[in-house]
């Protein structure tokens, strides 16, 4: 296989992008393969086959459905109000539980329909919810014609929303105290709100030192940088091997030691890790335990927990530091809904951030009360949960404040779904279907990983130097990186293979280490492009030989 036909000089300018940015690139590097190289009947002999973003390619299907069931009846309980044209009213709560139940009855080959049924009747039971009430949050919800009220997260929903995440990311065993949620516009949206809120709030300032646990996803390495932010960042790496050449992609205990300092104001994780996709362990989980009950008390977490559904028994650092930790939680890739923006911020209501709000000098509160004070007469006593979600309209548009409606409905009934037998064995799929693509790219690349009962397999990142030095020895490494850039092989991939995966050193990983999302293609497209990874492997490998005369 060729070389690129990029300069060393072209490569190192394009490295420094964004890999987001970067795959761009690679996919219209891509896309002229394709067209420069046709095959047969017309058709290129080259596939493009782009493993570089993280939109699942499946979907929950039935919770959807569930979803339109309950439209229909929503639009019957409206027309049942005011019926003229094109009007309806609005859905009355007073006897809507048993309206519901004759709809069911008068309807049952809706699709829908059933598991519609069998998630309200699972909520009143688990809950303790009012049937009325809930039936009529969820049918005027799906209707939205109100404002949300609450306007950080629906009542019955937040109730679900906590099973949820007791359920999946507390693994049944949720810490003690009460955990108040935020539903927001994805993860994405969560992420930009805590670093707002946070600052805002002076409990972070310009220039704080904050600590990382790299490799992390791409927006906490670049959101620091900012000019509003200019923080000091301290990485925190994992950088174990399980032997020559094999990445743990485990912390070893003297990196995660360096959150003992106290000037380190906070902590960012994403857990499972993006890319490597690995679950924190219970050793590092106890550490960080030992350095807020010792060190650094006032150490404020947030931890990114989306992929947690795909590794069995997963528990998040929030149910082992309730106190000191912001959970963010989004559904997008468990059901397949990156298009629905539903996410969530959880806060236990004992914190140690609004501690640290209370204990703020006189002039900083005297500031807050200014900023807060057109919500409340007494704006100290608002909460920092209760903040973000004033914060996420400029505090001014506090009453327009809240996810949409229709939103927080499927948000329920996604949650709903899971806690059904059908939910548990739509996660089981999913896992096995990550596994397996997982297991075909490593048989075409013929790449070692170290094993780990805590991969949660969404994403796997390839340190493609420890390879080198794992198959052919430390001479083949140092070839490679003294002759070429480490995203070299990328660029050669796209352009020869028509293959697209991103670096792993914008994740602030290795910088010759590929990250594969084992989530968005079919499972025999990750065997191609193990082979196809292999092959260019074998080409720096023959170059290295060439060059020595071998």
């Amino acid at each position: 296989m060729p070389r690129t036909s990029f300069t060393r000089e072209e490569i190192k300018s394009f490295a420094q992008l964004s890999p987001f940015e970067l795959k761009d690139k690679f996919i219209t590097i891509a896309q002229h393969a394709q067209a420069d190289q046709p095959g047969q009947k017309g058709k290129s002999s080259v596939q493009m086959l782009n493993a570089g973003r993280g939109n699942p390619n499946w979907t929950a299907t039935s919770p959807r459905e569930a979803f339109h069931a309950l439209g229909y009846f929503a639009l019957s309980e409206s027309r049942r109000v005011w019926t003229a044209d094109d009007l309806g009213g609005m859905p009355e709560l007073l006897g809507s539980g048993a309206r519901f139940d004759t709809f069911v009855r008068q309807h049952p080959d809706l699709p829908g329909i059933e598991l519609l049924q069998k998630s309200v009747e699972y909520a009143v039971e688990r809950f303790g919810f009012d049937k009325d009430a809930f039936v009529h949050e969820l049918t005027d919800s799906s209707i939205g014609d109100n404002y949300p009220v609450p306007d950080r997260i629906l009542t019955h929903t937040e109730q679900v929303v906590r099973g949820y995440v007791d359920d999946e990311m507390f693994d049944g065993r949720p810490p003690a105290g009460n955990v108040s949620y935020f539903a927001t516009e994805g993860g994405t949206a969560a992420m930009c709100y805590i670093f707002d809120s946070l600052m805002k709030n002076g409990i972070l300032k310009k220039g704080d030192r904050i600590a990382l646990m790299v490799p992390v996803f791409t927006p906490y390495i670049e959101i620091p940088e900012l000019d509003t932010y200019e923080f000091d960042v301290v990485h925190v790496n994992a950088s174990l091997f399980a032997e020559t050449g094999v990445r743990e992609w485990r912390y070893p205990t003297e990196e995660v030691a360096k959150l003992e300092d106290p000037s380190i104001k906070l902590l960012c994780l994403v857990n499972p890790s993006n890319p490597p996709s690995l679950a924190l362990s219970q050793r590092v989980a106890n550490q960080l335990k030992e350095i807020v009950a010792e060190k650094n008390p006032n150490l404020v977490i947030v931890t990114d927990d989306v992929y947690g559904t795909f590794v069995p028994g997963f528990r998040s650092i929030a149910a082992d530091l309730p106190h000191n930790t912001l959970l963010v939680y989004s559904y997008s890739k468990h059901y397949g809904a990156t298009g629905w923006r539903l996410g969530v911020i959880g806060l236990n209501d004992d914190n140690v951030i609004d501690r640290m709000l209370a204990d703020l000098p006189a002039a900083e509160k005297e500031r807050l009360d200014k900023r807060y004070g057109t919500l409340s007469l007494e704006p100290q006593k608002i909460r920092f949960i209760d903040r973000l979600v004033a914060d996420s309209r400029q505090v001014a548009l506090n009453h327009t404040a809240g996810l949409s409606l229709p939103q927080q409905v499927m948000m329920t009934l996604f949650s709903l779904f899971d806690m059904l037998p059908e939910g548990q064995a739509y996660k089981e799929r999913l896992r096995a279907i990550v596994n397996q693509r997982l297991d075909l790219l490593l048989e075409g690349a013929q790449m070692k990983i170290a094993d780990d009962d805590k991969r949660a397999g969404y994403y796997i990142e390839l340190d493609l130097l420890a390879e080198a030095e794992r198959v052919h020895g430390k001479d083949f490494a140092d070839f490679l990186e003294k002759n070429y850039e480490p995203v070299d092989p990328l660029f050669r991939l796209a352009e020869h293979t028509g293959v697209v995966l991103l670096n792993g050193g914008g994740f602030d990983g290795p910088e010759w280490s590929v990250r594969v999302s084992l989530a968005n293609l079919d499972d025999l497209d990750y065997l191609k492009i193990g082979h196809h990874l292999r092959a260019i492997f074998d080409d720096y490998a023959e170059e290295w030989k060439t060059s020595r005369g071998a």
